[in-house]
């Protein structure tokens, strides 16, 4: 929601420049990520009463990445919201008709960065597979 308000409240004359751009494509990623994973999870659906009353026990629960890693992951959606939905710059101009060169490429290679930064993090601070 931060980089959604940075977007909404820059002042007019930025707003359609790279960086708050940036901000408003990468929280629209956010934000539909944050709403697909708010959906009920449907773990359990089909399963006999034994077999569910195995998902519940503690020793089968998920356990939660590296602080570093979910940053990483952060970053990484952060970053897909510009690399992926650079494309929408184009509608802008076709509502904004005084809007005559909107920064796409700025925002794609800002997006590329990003995304790429992310993995870079998630690659240097995951632990190596374990070999038996």
């Amino acid at each position: 929601m931060a980089a959604l308000c940075f977007w909404v409240f820059s002042a007019r004359e930025v707003k359609f420049s790279a960086i708050p751009l940036v901000f408003g494509l990468g929280s629209l990623t956010l934000l539909l990520k944050g709403i697909f994973l708010l959906r009920k999870s449907s773990e359990g659906l089909g399963l006999t009463s034994s077999e569910l009353a195995d998902l519940s026990d503690p020793s089968n629960h998920k356990s939660l990445p590296s602080l570093p890693n979910q940053a990483a992951q952060i970053v990484q959606d952060f970053g897909v919201g510009p690399l992926l939905l650079w494309p929408l710059l184009n509608a802008g101009k076709d509502i904004d008709h005084t809007w005559i060169n909107p920064p796409r490429v700025p925002v794609f290679l800002t997006g590329a960065v990003l995304f790429s930064l992310g993995w870079l993090i998630r690659h240097l601070t995951s632990t190596p597979p374990e070999h038996s």
